[in-house]
Formats: C-alpha cells, sequence, structure tokens
C-alpha cells in the first residue's frame, strides 16, 4: 500500500495550490481527482480569463456563518502574494473593473502555473481517481493515518486535505464527496445552495424574455446590501454582476428592489424637459436613457403611456420615478448549480481552526477552498479564498512535520 506525507482529494484551485506549497516544502503528496484534467473550473472561469484575485481584499468580501473565520488566512497569503507569484511567471494581467485582476491571455496560464509549481514540489498528480471510501486507523504506535481508497488502489497517509469544492457546474465534475465526508467525521454542514447565480423569471415577467442579451447599468439592493453594477437580461430571467452580486444574500420569496437609473433622476429629467422642450413625447426621453427594445417593451405591454412631457400630471411623475428607481422584481427562483459561480454554505467552520484548516476534532483532517461554509463576492475572491485557505493548511502541515 502507497503511503504519503499529505493526500489531498480535489484537483481545483486550492487542492492543486496547497499540493505545490507541501510538496516544496518537502513532504511526499498525492494529489486525487475523479477528471480527466486539474483546474477544470479556472479553465472556464472569467470567460476563460480567470479572474484570479483582487485588488482589494477584505473579510467584508465574504460570507460565512463564523464571520472572523476567513480573517486568518486571508492575512497570512494575501492577494499581493498571489498577484506576485503570477508576475514572477511573467502572465500579463489586467484589471477589469473593480480591481478584479483578469489574465491577458488565457485562464490556461494559472493550470499551467499551478502544475509548474507542483512539478517544483515533486507532486504525484493522479487523475480519474474516484475516491470510494475513507477510513481513520490508528496503528501499534498509536499514530493516526488515514486510508484512502479508490477504483484502482488504496493509499495511505497521515494527513488528508479535502478540497473537492461545492455543487456547482455539475458538468466540470462538482460532486457532494466532500460535504460526505464531513458527515462521516461528524462535521455539520451549513445548508447549501446555488449562489453568485441568476434570477428566473416568474410567468408574469416572461415577456422580458424578448430582451435576452440587453444589459444596462443598475443598482439592486435587498434588506441587507446594494450592489451597483451590469444587469444582463436572458431569456430564462436576470443576470449580469449586479444581479449574481446580489444573490449571496437573497432568500427564496424576497423581492429586491432594481434602480434602473442609478446615477440620475427621471423626475429631475423630465423637469427640465418641462422647461426647454415640453411638446417632446415620454417614449423619446426614456429612449435617450434605456435601450431601445426595453423602452418599446414597457410601451407594447402598456406598462407606460406615451404623452408629452407638458401633459404629464404629478401622479404620472410619481408612478415614473417608483417605475424606473424602484422596480419590485420577484424572482421565481435561481438558475441553480449549473450555471452558478459557487456554493454557498458547507462544512461548519466552527469546527475548523481557522489557523491551519484542520478539524478540531479529528487530528490530520483538514478542509480548504469551496467546499467550508465561506462564500466571496463576485470578483475573484473565491479564488483568493482557495489560494489563502490552502497555504495556511500548508503551513499549519509543514509546520507540525518539521
Amino acid at each position: 500500500m502507497k503511503q504519503y506525507d499529505v493526500i489531498i482529494i480535489g484537483a481545483g484551485a486550492a487542492g492543486l495550490f496547497c499540493a505545490a506549497q507541501l510538496g516544496q516544502n518537502g513532504l511526499s503528496v498525492l494529489l486525487l481527482d475523479n477528471g480527466k484534467k486539474i483546474g477544470r473550473k479556472i479553465l472556464m472561469s472569467g470567460g476563460g480569463y480567470c479572474n484570479f484575485t483582487n485588488l482589494d481584499v477584505s473579510p467584508n468580501h465574504y460570507l460565512c456563518q463564523n464571520r472572523h473565520f476567513v480573517k486568518s488566512a486571508l492575512s497570512r497569503y494575501t492577494n499581493w502574494d498571489f498577484i506576485a507569484l503570477v508576475a514572477s511567471y511573467g502572465i500579463a494581467y489586467h484589471e477589469k473593473e473593480l480591481g478584479q485582476l483578469f489574465c491577458d491571455e488565457s485562464s490556461q496560464q494559472i493550470v499551467d502555473l499551478l502544475q509548474a509549481e507542483c512539478e517544483k514540489g515533486k507532486v504525484d498528480i493522479q487523475l480519474r481517481q474516484a475516491v470510494l471510501s475513507i477510513e481513520k486507523f490508528t496503528n501499534d504506535k498509536s499514530a493516526n493515518f488515514f486510508q484512502v481508497q479508490t477504483a484502482c488502489d488504496s493509499f495511505q497517509t497521515e494527513n488528508l486535505v479535502i478540497a473537492t469544492g461545492g455543487l456547482s457546474m455539475p458538468g466540470l465534475g462538482a460532486s457532494p464527496l466532500g460535504y460526505k465526508i464531513a458527515e462521516q467525521f461528524d462535521i455539520p454542514i451549513v445548508p447549501i445552495r446555488a449562489s453568485l447565480v441568476p434570477f428566473t423569471w416568474k410567468e408574469f415577467d416572461k415577456p422580458f424574455a424578448a430582451l435576452s442579451g440587453i444589459s444596462l447599468p443598475v443598482s439592486v439592493t435587498n434588506r441587507e446590501k446594494t450592489f451597483v453594477n451590469q444587469m444582463l437580461f436572458t431569456h430564462r430571467g436576470l443576470s449580469g454582476p449586479a444581479i449574481l452580486q446580489i444573490s449571496n444574500y437573497w432568500d427564496m420569496g424576497e423581492t429586491v428592489e432594481i434602480d434602473l437609473l442609478p446615477s440620475e433622476s427621471i423626475y429631475d429629467i423630465l423637469q427640465e424637459l418641462r422647461q426647454s422642450s415640453p411638446k417632446l413625447q415620454l417614449k423619446t426621453v426614456l429612449s435617450r436613457h434605456f435601450p431601445k427594445k426595453l423602452v418599446e417593451l414597457w410601451f407594447e405591454q402598456k406598462q407606460l403611456e406615451d404623452k408629452a412631457i407638458a401633459q404629464l400630471s404629478k401622479a404620472n411623475m410619481d408612478f415614473l420615478v417608483n417605475f424606473i428607481h424602484h422596480w419590485q422584481f420577484l424572482p421565481n427562483g435561481t438558475e441553480g448549480y449549473r450555471t452558478a459561480e459557487v456554493t454557498m454554505g458547507g462544512v461548519d467552520t466552527n469546527y475548523i481552526s481557522s489557523k491551519t484548516m484542520e478539524v478540531k476534532n479529528t487530528q490530520g483532517l483538514y478542509f480548504i477552498g469551496e467546499v467550508l461554509d465561506v462564500t466571496g463576492w463576485l470578483g475573484g475572491y473565491n479564488f483568493q479564498w482557495a489560494w489563502s485557505s490552502a497555504y495556511a493548511c500548508a503551513m499549519g502541515i509543514a509546520e507540525r512535520k518539521r
């Protein structure tokens, strides 16, 4: 039976980075994954350019029931540390918006970086290895070890790292394995759900599906947060950065308020035109500030009535202010894990050391990355959590081995 200092399950961002750090610290490392290639989610992230971190990273950009949990790992391996690593490989990158950093060429560059880092550490990467079972034993010398059984082989280790991710994007091999392992060792799971995910239409909103592909800047608000960014109409509902961000804070049955003109006041615009161009038609004015197809739909659906600006009553003006700045949108639901960028919830961090990612009551067992109850905002924060939690885990194991 093959023995390693560390076995890591999951060859995604967290698993690869943790393996590289451990290997470069002189430990023998086995990295197992059930897929055909490493870093599958990295490859398709950021539209194929990988939003690998953000210029502004703080604990406030993360959701976790244990709100202080992320602080230690984020401070031990920062966004600037990973940016320096990217730069050391000569990978050109750019800031898209709001501090989001993307590769200039391809997400493949980040996967290649991680693979090269693993090669430096002589990491044994074995793909198409579905894990069938995990057992924990104590040998004759009272030392604890784990036995990992796959369809092809059996392995032993004193340190087992679970980096299996969540359920988002099942087409890329997502599975509940990490949650099942946690439950096997009596670690609770904070209820999981799809997040950073588009909303879907209720039946009465489905005419908006005709606007698929149209986007506009909005401010979207619920009882907790407000995000200002682009909103995208799709065949199935609403998407775009503003919607994905608010989905982290949205609960089923909750209405969100959308300001369709966040940088201006429709009331002020119309009042000014009453003086300068009173004969202008409302439809003409709105077409100057919104996508033409959206304006046409409003009038086709008889949500608005066209008339000259001078003819707008106070009631008309009040209605327009609410219509434009306070759209009450009630989602039917979300598109689910199929298109979700992350899984919210996961392994309860109250049972995990925030310094090393080790399970508090099971020596040698660690959880890192998305499988934990840590969810970052859109914008590179979830990748940064992968790097930071992986590094904290690797350093914890390496320090114990010294």
